[in-house]
């Protein structure tokens, strides 16, 4: 060991002692048991409120312009991502939206994290996009157990989908091809099985996500000032999916943790997780993926709807409302100088424009 090595050696940060991180692991794993339990117990209680709710939101004097004021003042972590070109679908074609936790029954039993989309557009002229009048995306909650390099187990969770298709009208796919290639890829696997590497729907698929990331990273439009993180319009969320991991797999690692937790609830000993973030052993399923995923941001964006938009749509359907009387009282030059001050920050609030 160097000197310079052997004092920096002695500068190392400190860590958290073993037990007492193994302690606050267990806690957190409390903290996460009894809010699920908790969201469960909600669902079926909530209920009977979103069908009253639901009663507001297709009134033919409010539906005609409510979700276009929901998305209009929606939630940062969902409008960065609606470029100007699916803020124009959304405020023209879009009637309702609803969010169910599909997996829990009227007793409240099942997964409540699982989430099903349900979006109802407007039909025939009225939607010069597409021809889809509803488009329904389920995202499956979903748990993995894996293996390190050293041979430790890992845990993962999250939500997993299919791609949908939207079937848009002539020169009208906001994708630009992908959500048509994700979809190609997730019925060749059906039809063909194996290697999904191997598929040439799987080539296509993942030559088109390059092209797209390149141009994303090369696009230099000046009118385009908040490109969206995803580099790719809204509607590919649709074709999200995640990981590959089956409903088999999940109940098996769902058992495995259940049976692990018990233990610790007894005080026995288990074997603790890997957090070695220096082990980069994926599974090689996970990667393939990975590679073919056209909106790397799903989970987070679905989560994002499930758990603001949707159930706080009414407070920003009135807060639309409050902002035109506010705006209605400023005068252009404060107008001015709202926008020089918004033009000076750092991280702008960027609104989408419905």
């Amino acid at each position: 060991m160097s000197a310079e090595e052997a004092q920096l050696e002695q500068f190392e940060m400190p860590g958290i002692p073993r037990e007492a991180a193994k302690k606050i692991s267990h806690l957190e794993e409390e903290f996460t048991r009894a809010e699920v339990d908790q969201l469960r117990k909600s669902i079926p209680i909530l209920e009977p409120l979103y069908q009253k709710r639901n009663q507001i939101i297709t009134d033919p004097e409010v539906q005609g312009d409510f979700w276009i004021r929901v998305f209009s003042n929606a939630p940062a972590e969902i409008d960065e991502y609606i470029l100007p070109t699916d803020a124009a679908v959304l405020g023209s074609a879009l009637k309702n939206l609803t969010v169910e936790r599909f997996e829990v029954n009227e007793k409240g039993e099942g997964e409540p994290r699982s989430i099903r989309l349900t979006w109802e557009f407007h039909g025939g002229e009225e939607n010069p996009f597409f021809e889809n009048e509803k488009i329904v995306k389920d995202f499956y909650w979903r748990k993995q157990v894996t293996k390190s390099a050293k041979g430790k187990s890992r845990t993962w969770e999250g939500l997993v989908s299919e791609p949908v298709r939207i079937n848009w009208k002539k020169d009208m796919d906001l994708t630009k091809g992908l959500l048509d290639a994700a979809c190609d890829l997730a019925e060749a696997e059906k039809k063909k099985g194996g290697d999904r590497k191997k598929l040439p729907e799987y080539e296509s698929l993942v030559k088109k996500v390059s092209e797209a990331e390149a141009e994303a990273m090369n696009d230099d439009d000046e009118d385009d000032e908040d490109p969206s993180p995803a580099g790719i319009s809204f509607f590919a969320l649709f074709g999200y999916r995640g990981r590959d991991v089956t409903a088999e797999q999940s109940k098996e690692a769902t058992k495995q943790g259940e049976e692990r937790w018990a233990k610790i609830v007894k005080g026995e000993a288990v074997d603790e997780d890997d957090d070695d973030e220096d082990d980069d052993d994926e599974d090689d399923d996970a990667d393939d993926l990975e590679e073919a995923e056209i909106f790397p941001d799903g989970e987070e964006v679905a989560i994002s709807l499930a758990e603001d938009l949707w159930p706080s749509a009414l407070k920003y359907y009135v807060q639309s409302f409050e902002l035109s009387e506010e705006l209605s009282e400023i005068d252009e030059d404060e107008l001015e100088d709202l926008d020089d001050e918004e033009d000076a920050s750092s991280h702008p609030r960027k609104k989408t424009k419905v």
